[in-house]
């Protein structure tokens, strides 16, 4: 101890202390005649902020960052700040000689930690400024931050600028940054992502009401490997903006526009027009876009392979016939109307002729195209492959048999959901020729569709695989079972839920005819299938591997029956609310179990837990639902 720091403690202790003594204790004093220690800070607290930068930029290594940034929160809001183009590349050695080995090492460890491998994702109280700072810091060492996923925010203490700034500065790795409902991240943190992140290739922003377009358009002028753009209920987020990115970013190839009330038709024809080149997909929905619009898609959209187009109640007929006659969407491969007024019988024959390559078209809910329309778009769409309506009420049973017979030779899947005007008519059908490609058929929740309709376009498409009749309370045995025998390719999945009125006789006739090719069956809710399906399907199934009777009146004999198919190997079995299977069940469903990796027990009342706790033990394999 020096002389010095004698004199300071002998100040304190003459009294108590000759002088030839040295103090044995570092700093006490004396308070009432009690003795105590007097807490000292670590000497490097008392160190400014601008010090301690300096210290923690020349840090070695990602590791030692790291683990600096564990001493305080302090210390990790510092270590945050400091931006990857600050820290010290040249660690000086106190071995010259080792030098050049050094710093080739050094050099080839910060390349790996800017690589972007690592995957971070918050959600809701977890989406803090704290978490953001340590992902920045900590992520170097271990990879580098590529991908980043923000949903919600901690409402007491949430994500801020700050937080977005400290992975700015930390990660300029970052390829993908995705910002959910994040009120209090504006600008000033997107600005920041820019100056650092130059490497952005996909941006997703959406209900970020305080980003604008002053945000939006440093990305575009600082990230020229931008490709894919998502903008959704961002209300100050406007034309400028996509001006901006049509003008600074040549390889975007996909763009939605969601909810955003100031982007209209000037944004998105200069977006459109100014990445003609490099745009493939498209999704506008809920803009206030008119006619020119689509007419600027119709014309540039040369290299759009899928375009999707919603709620755009502003665009008229007249819109929707200049993009289909514009001759410019070559190359549109899908496309998909959802709600929009404009879409009409003469504007829809219009897109089947120009749209030449479309192979999958998808209506929802466009209350304007009837029968004749649609037989047309059939006739002119020569590449189609598959064919969705949904909600499309003024189609009828002839639009759809006139639709499939004229199609042509390359449409594969039908679905119909929800159209209200198809009713259940006997009509003769000798003019039409059959649909052999068709290979998927989907009639859900259409009502009016029974056994008569069923039969007429049975008759049209010989080579189903696949069959889903879900929610078609109307069909009976006599509507389906002539279906099944006319199939001659083999049914390798149907899906007959909610048919009440369907009985064992359909499903013994399925597995006997299709048992070798049968792989997916849904009987959930047929309420008159009972024991003897499931003898029929343990008897001539072969490579059935999903089962679904749940809801069914099935027993456990039946479930032993299903347990002794020697030749039946199923994967998955949901038996959900099959109230009168019961404990006896346990040791056939453990020999199912075998092969099952899932299993469905939920709402089976005569199992008790203790029985479901003893096979989930036996069948750990399996995930088990109870």
């Amino acid at each position: 101890m020096d002389s010095s720091l004698l004199r300071s403690i002998g100040s304190h202790l003459d009294m108590y202390c000759p002088p030839s003594k040295r103090a044995r204790i570092s700093s006490p004093f004396a308070s009432s005649g009690d003795m105590f220690e007097e807490e000292r800070k670590p000497s490097i607290e008392v160190l400014p902020d601008e010090c301690l930068f300096e210290i923690f930029r020349r840090l070695p290594g990602g590791q030692a960052r790291s683990a600096s940034a564990c001493v305080s929160k302090h210390w990790l809001t510092l270590l945050s700040s400091v931006r990857n183009s600050e820290i010290c590349k040249n660690v000086s050695k106190v071995n010259q000689a080792s030098n050049d080995v050094d710093m080739v090492s050094c050099e080839e460890g910060l390349a790996m930690e800017c690589d972007g491998y690592l995957t971070r994702s918050l959600e809701g109280k977890k989406a803090t400024d704290i978490r953001l700072a340590a992902i920045a810091v900590g992520a170097a060492s271990r990879g580098g931050l590529g991908k980043l996923s923000i949903r919600g925010t901690n409402p007491v203490c949430g994500v801020t600028n700050n937080g977005l700034s400290a992975i700015a500065h930390g990660c300029p790795s970052l390829r993908v940054l995705s910002l959910w409902n994040v009120p209090c991240v504006g600008d000033e943190g997107i600005l920041e992502i820019a100056k650092e992140c130059h490497l952005l290739e996909k941006l997703d922003l959406c209900q970020c009401p305080s980003i604008s377009n002053k945000g939006l358009i440093a990305i575009a002028e600082n990230s020229p490997n931008l490709s894919a753009l998502t903008i959704e209920s961002c209300r100050n987020i406007g034309n400028e903006s996509l001006q901006a990115i049509g003008r600074c970013c040549p390889k975007l190839q996909s763009i939605t526009i969601k909810d955003c009330p100031h982007i209209g038709d000037q944004g998105v024809a200069s977006l459109v027009s100014s990445t003609s080149s490099s745009l493939t997909k498209v999704k506008l929905q809920g803009l206030s876009l008119a006619d020119f619009s689509l007419a600027v898609i119709g014309h540039y959209g040369k290299v759009l392979t899928s375009l999707i187009l919603s709620g755009l109640q502003n665009v008229t007929e007249k819109g929707f016939w200049v993009m289909g006659n514009a001759q410019g969407l070559e190359k549109l491969a899908t496309l998909s109307i959802t709600s929009c007024r404009g879409t009409t019988d003469v504007s829809l024959e219009a897109i089947g002729k120009g749209c030449r390559n479309l192979k999958q078209m998808c209506l929802h809910k466009c209350c304007f195209v009837s029968d004749s329309g649609l037989i047309a778009f059939a006739k002119a769409a020569g590449s189609l492959e598959s064919l969705q309506l949904e909600e499309c009420n003024r189609i009828t049973q002839s639009g759809i048999l006139g639709a499939l017979s004229n199609c042509g030779s390359k449409v594969k899947s039908l679905a119909l959901v929800k159209c209200m005007g198809i009713k259940d008519l006997d009509l003769e059908t000798p003019f039409l020729s059959p649909c052999e490609s068709l290979r998927s058929l989907s009639i859900r929740s259409c009502p009016g569709f029974g056994s008569a309709s069923l039969a007429l376009v049975g008759n049209l498409c010989p080579q189903l695989q696949h069959l889903d009749l879900s929610g078609l309370c109307g069909i009976t045995n006599s509507g389906l079972l002539p279906l099944v025998e006319r199939f001659d390719s083999g049914l390798v999945k149907v899906n007959l839920t909610g048919c009440l009125n369907l009985t064992d006789k359909v499903v013994s006739a399925l597995a006997q005819l299709h048992g070798r090719t049968l792989e997916v069956l849904n009987l959930d809710s047929c309420i008159k299938v009972t024991d003897a399906s499931l003898v029929a399907l343990a008897d001539h199934c072969l490579v059935l591997r999903d089962l679904d009777v749940s809801k069914c009146s099935i027993t456990d004999t039946g479930i032993a029956a299903l347990s002794g198919g020697e030749q039946l190997n199923l994967q998955v079995l949901s038996i959900s609310g099959c109230s009168k299977v019961s404990n006896k069940s346990m040791p056939y469903l453990r020999k199912l179990g075998r092969t099952l990796v899932g299993l469905n027990l939920q709402q089976c009342n005569s199992i008790k837990t203790a029985t479901v706790d003893l096979l989930v033990e036996s069948l750990w394999r399996c995930d088990i639902l109870s």
